[in-house]
């Protein structure tokens, strides 16, 4: 099976995870940090803000079942991409809207995606397409949150269900399961 890898920075990493983890075509994600300046970054030191990372999420994918271009609009419709260096109450170059392609391909698809999907914000997007660096996995606690202690976390109870509503809303033929 081909697959194709996509890094998307979209605010907390638990949030993003808990999206993309149930789509036809993914075949699995990472929670980590990307495109600071700081070797093999905690997760205290990317949320105190002085290591550049973006708190992101890579996705391996079969394009085959999930375009680059699909998963780039259930991104932008899944967290709010005006917002600079912030998500809701999570504030700080950590919490940046930004996508980190992989190939000339992806960055071109990213800025035809950014275009298409300015319509849908009353304000501007302000999503970044930066270069692809580093990638550091997040320490193994972060790595299925949703499923684990996210359920009893009251952040992520406060934040997360309305992303998954949206999604099983919007793009619930992109779903493995049909849930309620």
């Amino acid at each position: 099976m081909a697959s194709e890898t996509a890094i998307l920075a979209g605010g907390c990493f638990w949030c993003v995870e808990a999206v993309f983890k149930d789509l036809i075509g993914v075949q699995s994600v990472e929670s980590g940090y990307i495109g600071g300046h700081v070797a093999d970054p905690t997760y205290k030191q990317v949320c105190g803000g002085d290591t550049g990372h973006a708190e992101a999420l890579k996705v391996v994918f079969d394009p085959e079942q999930l375009s680059y271009d699909d998963l780039l609009d259930i991104f932008f419709a899944t967290h709010d991409p005006t917002q600079l260096n912030r998500q809701g109450n999570d504030v700080g170059t950590q919490y940046r809207s930004a996508i980190f392609p992989q190939s000339p391909e992806q960055e071109a698809r990213a800025r035809a995606g950014i275009e298409r999907n300015a319509s849908e914000w009353p304000a501007p997007i302000v999503t970044t397409i930066e270069p692809n660096d580093t990638w550091y996995p997040a320490e193994a606690y972060h790595q299925d949150y949703w499923e684990g202690e996210g359920q009893r976390n009251p952040y992520c109870l406060a934040v997360i269900p309305p992303k998954l509503n949206k999604l099983r809303k919007s793009f619930a033929e992109r779903l493995r399961q049909q849930s309620a």
